[in-house]
Parts: structure tokens; sequence; C-alpha cells
């Protein structure tokens, strides 16, 4: 990772992210309407999610364990009591007029991400609310789909000491591989059940006043994230060596133009009147609950690397890529402890598993080749039976035709000929109908060792062992 530095100029780069999360939950925060993602507009919403009149809201009592699985995960402080406000703005997808979230008594204070080389991104709060509706302008005017409102959804808000766009890539690659550990949510920004605003400012090298704060949202992934930032200060760098002075605003992202726009003057908290939910009590977490959730969190990224590597010897490499999602560690181990052999897991994992997910946008839960299949399949090249080469053809095959390892095997009819009676009367063959290649072999050309092995590799379609013909044919040619 690229560790923090200073633009031109003379100043220092100040980040601090905000970041919305979509809890893995089958119904909303307060409501019974399902949160699957997709579907006609306007089909999975409730009278409370629509603001009718009369209705009161019921907390998700689903919602506030994870939530709280999420400060624990992030080592954040459960508070013991908090409580939900009310956020008052209008806008069409927003039908009560005001967004319940919590204000300055949040579930959880504190926290970290790490972000590489010993050092942390630290949390300001973690804090539950509801999400908004979607809005659409096009050419019928602007429609409003209500399926996520009052969606749960916690918002974790950084506090301003990433010093570099790669520094807040890589808080939120983190932060996403931990959430995802954690089962707090898929964290999947194309359904948006990740969202992020960032907020940028610079100062001088050497002072601590803060800077005038630009957010930037409309940032669809960590690329975007890192690009729009660079963009941002880049921009806030020219203007202030201008001696001109940054204005506190929103600004949009535009990908295509690959530069930041004004979106809005910034609002502060008092904009949006805040005041107690009236139809809420305060929020209790007993001890004993954050102790249950606590026993029974998942295992975690930093953990299960430390295990992965004490227990499978693997490189570093290899552990960044096996754990950078959760379900990729969990198909390798599956497929280790099956096979037996942690390396080889790895490197089959790696690459044709992880090539196969992304060419035929693939989910490894319901993986074509699961991992007991492919441990058959490795256990098949370590007994002899297949060589590498070959080994390939068969994956493919799995992979089309869901089948297992010997049925595909024996289709392709690509089973390894490792029988000495079987392969001698090959090679004294290949020996006989080549004199010239059996003496310039003799000759000390080694290439005419690699054309004798190839009739003999051609005879058996490939099938033959590559290291007994090997054997073999040095064998046949030492008797002369």
């Amino acid at each position: 990772m690229t560790g923090a530095a200073a633009p031109s100029a003379g100043f220092e780069v100040v980040i601090g992210l905000e970041v919305h999360v979509q809890l893995k939950l089958k119904s909303k925060l307060f409501s019974n309407a399902p949160t699957d993602f997709g579907g006609d507009p306007n089909t999975r919403v409730a009278a409370v999610d629509m603001g009718l009149p009369g209705v009161l809201p019921t907390l998700n009592a689903d919602a506030v364990r994870v939530a709280i699985r999420a400060a624990l995960a992030l080592d954040g402080k459960v508070q013991e009591i908090s409580r939900f406000a009310r956020k008052n703005y209008f806008y069409p997808d927003l039908p009560k007029g005001y967004q319940i979230s919590q204000y300055d008594q949040p579930i959880c204070v504190g926290g970290r991400v790490p972000i590489g080389d010993g050092r942390f991104g630290s949390l300001t709060r973690i804090h539950i609310e509801e999400d908004a509706g979607k809005s659409t302008h096009g050419g019928q005017g602007s429609l409003v789909d209500l399926n996520r409102a009052g969606v749960a959804l916690i918002e974790i808000v950084g506090e301003p000491d990433l010093r570099s766009p790669a520094e807040a890539h890589e808080f939120l690659a983190r932060l996403r591989q931990i959430l995802r550990y954690a089962e707090v949510s898929d964290c999947d920004m194309e359904k948006g059940s990740l969202r992020c605003d960032a907020n940028v400012s610079l100062r001088l090298v050497g002072t601590t006043e803060l800077g005038t704060k630009v957010e930037i949202k409309n940032l669809n992934s960590f690329k975007m994230v890192e690009r729009a930032l660079d963009y941002e200060v880049r921009r806030q760098t020219a203007v202030l060596t201008a001696g001109s002075t940054v204005v506190q605003e929103t600004r949009l992202w535009n990908e295509e133009r690959g530069e930041t726009a004004s979106m809005r003057s910034k609002e502060s908290a008092p904009d949006y009147r805040y005041f107690p939910e009236p139809d809420l009590p305060p929020l209790v977490v007993e001890p004993s609950l954050v102790d249950e959730v606590r026993a029974a969190l998942p295992e975690l990224p930093d953990v299960r690397r430390a295990r992965l590597r004490d227990v499978y010897g693997l490189p570093d490499h290899d552990l960044d890529v096996l754990l950078a999602d959760r379900d990729v560690a969990d198909y390798f181990e599956a497929t280790a402890v099956a096979c037996e052999d942690a390396k080889t897991a790895s490197n089959w994992t790696m690459t044709e598993v992880l090539r196969a997910v992304r060419e035929h946008h693939l989910d490894l839960d319901a993986f074509p080749v699961p991992p007991a299949a492919l441990a058959a399949l490795i256990r098949a090249i370590a007994a002899g039976r297949l060589h590498h080469q070959s080994a390939k053809k068969v994956f493919a095959h799995m992979l089309k035709e869901r089948c297992d390892a010997d049925a595909a095997i024996a289709t392709l009819g690509l089973e390894q000929l490792s029988d000495r009676g079987s392969l001698e009367p090959l090679v004294q063959q290949a020996i006989e109908q080549s004199p010239k290649a059996v003496a310039d072999y003799r000759a000390g050309k080694e290439k005419a060792f690699h054309a004798l092995k190839g009739m003999v590799m051609r005879e058996t379609r490939g099938r033959a062992a590559p290291d007994l013909v090997d054997q073999l044919l040095r064998e046949a040619l030492e008797r002369g």
C-alpha cells in the first residue's frame, strides 16, 4: 500500500470517510417488509415505510444484534443506552419528511480499521439508521421506488486521520473484508449495500488545524473513491496555491469526465433539526447481550490469517489472495482439508477457481466444482493418474458438466499411463525409428532427447507419465 504523501506546495492531505452499510437481514429496520434486492418498484413496502398516518415503528431486534456484531468486529465500544432521533429534510424518496437515525447517542463509539504497516484508521462512531427510497429521473419525469425505504443501515463515521487516497482505498477494502467475515453485510457496492462519502481537506504541513472540508458523493467503487480523492486533492491544492479559499460544499464525482463538480453547499447538523424520536424508547443493550454476540462472533481476517499461516505454512502472497474474501478462504480451506495438500489447494484456488469465478460470473457458494470435487482432482494428480496440463482439461470439463473428477477423467480418456510394461515398448519403438536423434543425444544434444520423448507422448496422446517416460528413455539410451 502506498503510504501517506503530501501534495505539492507544502500541504498535508486530511481524509475522513463516512460509510453506509446495509445490514444482512430478512426484514427492514421498523417493519416486516422484505429486504431482497430488486423486484418491481414499490412491491416490498409496508405502511411504516410509506409514512402513512397513524403507523408506529417497531425496532427489529436482529438489526440491533448485527449492529453490535459490527461494533465488536471493529473494536468499538457498545453503548448500554443509545437513542433514536429524527433527521428532518424533505425529498420525494423520504415519505415521512424525516429519517429515523441516531444522533448524539449512537450504539457504538470508537473503533478502528487496519490500513497496513501497523497503522489504523480510527472511527468516531457507528450508528443505526433507516435507508431512504430511490428516485429515478428521466423522460417520464421523476419516479420514486420505496423498496429500499426503511432498510436497516449502519453508518460508520471515520476520523479525519487518513493521509492519502491510497490509505482511503485500503481502509475501505479492509472494512469490507471485516464486515463480510463478521456476517454483518454482503457489502456489495453494485447493489448499494455499501456506499461511501469521502471528506477531504488540506492543511499546511506541520499545522494541526483542519482545513475547509469538501464532501464527495456518487462514489460507486473503491477505485472510484481513490480517483475522486486524487482529483480533489489536486483541485484544492491549485485553489490554495493561487491564494483563493476552498468552499465548504458537497461535490459529485463524474467518472466519465474524471472530475468532481459542485452539487450544493454543505449542510451542518442544525440544518437537519435533529430531535429525539418520540415513537421509540431509548435502546438499552444489556452487557449479557454484548457477551452473547461476542461469543458467537465468527473468526475475523487477522485471526484467520495467523491460523492459516501456522497450520498450513502458506506464504504471504497466498494469504493475501485467499483471505481477501471469506468465501474464497472457506473454499480453499475445505479443499485443503479434503486433499491434505494445502499449497496445491491454494494454487488451484488462486488460479483455476478464481479465473472461472471471474469469467463466468459465478458465486463460490454454488460453484459447479465444490471443494470435495477439486480435492479429488488434486489427489488424482498426486497419485500419478493425471499430469498438470491434463488436469486443467479435466477441471474445465468438471466445471461445464458439473461432474466429479473420476467421471471427467473417464469421459476425456486422460488417465495417465504410468505402467512400465505399457510404456517400455513405445520407448523402444521411438529409439528404433529415430537413429539420428539417438546419435545426436549421445553427442550431447539435449534437444534430441526431447524429440524422442515427444514421439512417445504423441503415441499415447499425451497420456504417458512424463517423469516415467524420462526415466525409461534415459535407461534405454544408456544401455545402448
